[in-house]
This record gives C-alpha cells, structure tokens and sequence, in this order.
C-alpha cells in the first residue's frame, strides 16, 4: 500500500467514525435555537450562530467517535468492517480523538458564545458520554440522547437568552424534538439485534408526535401565511420520507430496512428543524434546510448508524 492510499484510508476511516453525514444535522439545530430566540424578540449574532454550529459538529463527533469507542466489543462481532474492530483505528487512537472534540466542542461554544453557552455545551458534553458509556440501550439511555439533541437545541438559543427564560412554546420545540430522537433511538438499538415488537411503532408515534409539536407551535405562534405555507410544506415532507422508510421497516422488520429506516428519520432531522424555524422565519428555515445536501450527498458514501 503505498503513502497516497494509505492517508486516503486513514481520512475514510476516520470520516466512518464520526458519521461525517450526519454532522450535518447538528447545526441545523444550533440555527432553530437561534430562530428560537429571534422569535422571542431576541437579537441574534450571526458570528455566534457559526461559532455554535463548528461547536455542535465538534461534539456530535466527539459523540459517534466515543459510542464506537465503548462499542468495539459489540461492533466486532456484529459490525467488524468498522474501523475500530477492522483495525483501521485503534481503540486508543478513537478513545483521544473523542475526548479532544468533546473538549474542543466545549471551549469553542465557550469562546464564541459566553459563559452560558460554554455551560450548556459543558452539560451537553456529559449528557453524551453518560449516554455512550453507561446507559445505552436502557429506557434513561433513549432519553439521553433524545436530550442530548434537545440539549443542542438549547445550545443555539444561549446566543441571546438564557434557557430558563425561554417561553413556554420554545420548550415546547425542544421537548418535541428530545422526544423524536428518542423514539428513534429505540428503534436503532434493535438494528443489530433481535427487533423489539415495540421498536418500530414507537418510532412511528415519534414521528407523529414530531408533526403534531410542529403544528401546535404553529397555532401558539400564528406565524404570516407564506411561513404557514412553508412549514406544512416541510412538514408534508418529513411526514412522506419518515413514513415511507418506517412502514417498510414495519412490513419487514430486518436490518435490512430497519438500518435505512433509522438513517432516514436521523437525516430527516433537518426537515423537522426547518419546519419548526419557519414558523420563525423563512430565512432560518432555509438556513436550517440547507445542511440537507451536504447530509442526504455523502450518507450515499458512508454509513449514518
């Protein structure tokens, strides 16, 4: 093998680890925060919105890197073509990557935002590693990382306001979208295993439960018609993209439609996002539903779980 090949495989390696399509999905949250306080009649600095949203990729990273960390025993029986059980890296080299983008996402979301940014994203950083180290696969373990991306939600909205201040629509957004993820999560702990009856309906009342939060947030806000227009628009897609790969998954419940069923409803997060932004604003729904591209474009070429 020579050099040029060898750092070629080093990056993929690398990019696997971090689910590099799926980072996309982590500022879209950091914008619907933002929108979130820019709807409660904050002011809202853009620097700090790009600032948040290099700090949630650092620490989705740091996330996805630390679960195939604590899961290489599993991964090398169930899954050994990933890059720690494969060799590709080494359990060490995963284990100092994840603690660095962790801190780093951090001290980034500390330097570009403030104090409470810093400790929202401090909170956040704890809330994954007890998710990948401790409580995977239990009941607390899907509320975690349903809450990690509430957390991350939050994060976004640091920019202008404190989280206790938010209004009660705001955390109505962020109980939506913790609620979503964890139901979804559920569903991503039988894709190696024996299915859970449960799992697959549970992943589809958490999609309902999604169009709904959207829709009542909606009624509180009654945002201009056009944004109207765009949110069920969005929300007409959510529904049809979720729901298609769901039911597949419901009709045949293998890991063959199972993983592509998690990997849709997991990119499919940025809609749900934008459609929440929209009743905001159009320009942060579009913000949002930007990443989509760049997230839909390279889970063609690696792995979203």
């Amino acid at each position: 093998m020579n050099e040029t090949s060898g750092n070629s495989r080093t990056v993929t390696s690398y990019a696997t680890l971090v689910r590099v399509p799926n980072l996309f999905t982590a500022p879209p949250d950091i914008i619907l925060g933002a929108a979130i306080a820019a709807g409660a009649g904050y002011s809202i600095s853009i620097d700090g919105v790009v600032g948040l949203a290099l700090a949630s990729i650092l620490l989705y990273a740091a996330g996805t890197t630390l679960n195939d960390y604590f899961d290489a025993d599993e991964d090398a029986r169930e899954r050994p073509e990933r890059p720690i059980p494969s060799g590709d890296v080494s359990k060490r080299q995963a284990l100092v990557f994840g603690v660095v983008l962790l801190g780093s996402g951090v001290l980034l979301a500390l330097v570009a935002a403030g104090f409470t940014s810093g400790l929202v994203a401090a909170v956040l950083a704890l809330t994954i590693l007890l998710y990948d180290g401790v409580f995977k696969g239990t009941s607390v373990g899907f509320l975690l990382m349903g809450g990690s991306r509430g957390l991350n939600v939050l994060l976004g909205s640091t920019l202008a306001v404190s989280p206790t201040a938010l209004p009660s629509w705001a955390v109505a957004v962020v109980g939506t979208i913790t609620l979503y993820i964890a139901a979804v999560t559920f569903l991503a702990e039988s894709e190696t295993g024996d299915t859970d009856s449960r799992s697959i309906p549970v992943a589809i009342g958490g999609t309902g439960a999604a169009v709904l939060g959207v829709l009542a947030v909606a009624v509180v806000r009654s945002p201009s018609p056009v944004e109207v227009a765009l949110a069920i628009g969005l929300l007409s897609g959510f529904t049809a993209w979720t729901g298609r790969a769901l039911f597949r998954a419901y009709a045949d419940p293998s890991p063959a439609t199972i993983g592509p069923a998690i990997g849709t409803c997991v990119v499919a997060l940025i809609v749900l996002n934008a459609a929440f932004a929209a009743i905001v604003g159009i320009r942060w729904s579009l913000a949002a539903l930007v990443f989509l591209l760049p997230a839909m474009g390279l889970s063609r070429v690696f792995d979203v779980t």
